[in-house]
């Protein structure tokens, strides 16, 4: 038996997302530290799902709602040693090299605020992420005002100088 599923994730508005894998029940408190020694005030909840022993979702988080949203997200794709963390006032950017430096993470499927489908395989073993789907597909070649209108907007948020 095998099984395709595409699930869609439910982001909060304003939110962004870093969807991985990891392996060993100490990753939702590391995944908190990362959080917490790389953005101060950044608001949060992270979601493990254990592949092992009492399979429990695990979650932490210094905002309630996002952590019931990463909740969701990790429990709607079913998976073992999958985790989802749920940021405001940060973004990716901000935090995912220290999220690549957690001992148990494995992979980084996405990190985005932009609709996710979540291409799910299911076995008689149980689930795993094949990959996701993060956005909308291109609409064209960059022109040289789009170059300018990006160049343009790192600058105004900080990024670039």
């Amino acid at each position: 038996m095998l099984n395709l599923h595409a699930v869609r994730l439910r982001i909060p508005e304003n939110a962004n997302i870093v969807l991985g894998q990891s392996h060993f029940i100490k990753t939702v408190e590391d995944l908190y530290e990362a959080m917490v020694n790389s953005v101060p005030g950044a608001q949060f909840g992270v979601a493990f799902n254990e592949a092992s022993g009492p399979c429990l979702t695990r979650a932490d988080g210094t905002n309630e709602e996002l952590r019931e949203a990463a909740v969701e997200i990790v429990s709607s794709i079913a998976a073992g040693h999958i985790f989802a963390v749920v940021m405001r006032n940060a973004f990716p950017v901000n935090v995912l090299k220290a999220i690549q430096g957690v001992p148990e993470v494995c992979t980084i499927f996405c990190a985005t605020a932009n609709p996710v489908e979540v291409i799910v395989a299911e076995t008689e073993q149980g689930r795993g992420v094949l990959g996701v789907i993060d956005g909308s597909s291109p609409a064209g070649i960059e022109t040289e005002d789009d170059r300018l209108q990006r160049h343009s907007f790192l600058r105004k948020i900080g990024y670039k100088r």
